[in-house]
């Protein structure tokens, strides 16, 4: 589902070359679990954007769902992403202006799907929130605004779905039910996950471990 092929990363500074991510090797099977761990600054971030199309690597070459990331431009990657991606943030990146319905339609009106309502509103109930779909995200509570964004990140049925430290902004409680919640929907749907993380609970229920320190990436035991 996800190839990685001699990618790095790196950035110009006052200093020189700024090598963010050292050439990495990876290759992840549909349905597969995994997490990247690693101390802050270590490039967990970088390389999930990486993986994900959000930004191309300084060297190497990526592979999605089939496709040549590497190979594509900006708008053929978003369209990429458009149908076989979901997402899910630490800082569950919901759109103020708009319900809990509109936030979890939106990936759907934008593929032109008629149904995005019915749809969203069914799989608001399926997160527990068929009661929320009304209310604004300035009025939930943050497991809440996760529940949201995780209906959201599923609701397009997507291939692969990255995560970036997603229970990283909940309290203990609130980042349990997430993780529980995340991991059926993951189950059901048979999605390949891919999340960043220091949550301990949640990087020993994946399937397998990748480590992160200083831009290198080895397989974690």
């Amino acid at each position: 589902m996800i190839r990685a092929q001699g990618v790095a990363k790196w950035v110009a500074s006052p200093q020189g070359r700024l090598d963010i991510l050292q050439p990495v090797d990876l290759a992840i099977a549909a349905g597969e679990r995994c997490a990247i761990v690693g101390p802050s600054g270590s490039g967990k971030t970088t390389l999930l954007a990486l993986l994900a199309g959000l930004d191309l690597p300084s060297a190497g070459q990526l592979w999605l769902a089939g496709a040549e990331l590497t190979a594509l431009d900006e708008d053929a990657r978003a369209a990429l992403r458009r149908e076989q991606v979901g997402f899910v943030f630490q800082n569950f990146q919901l759109l103020g202006n708009l319900s809990a319905l509109d936030n979890v339609a939106l990936p759907l009106e934008l593929r032109g799907q008629r149904d995005a309502r019915e749809r969203a509103r069914a799989m608001l109930d399926q997160v527990g929130l068929a009661q929320r779909a009304g209310h604004y995200p300035a009025t939930l509570s943050g497991g809440e605004q996760q529940r949201v964004a995780l209906a959201r990140a599923f609701v397009g049925r997507p291939r692969v779905l990255f995560a970036d430290e997603p229970t990283g902004s909940l309290d203990r409680a609130s980042a349990a039910a997430v993780l529980e919640l995340m991991f059926d929907l993951n189950h059901a749907a048979g999605t390949t996950l891919v999340v960043v993380t220091h949550d301990e609970a949640l990087a020993a229920r994946v399937d397998r471990r990748l480590a992160l320190d200083a831009g290198r990436l080895t397989e974690h035991g």
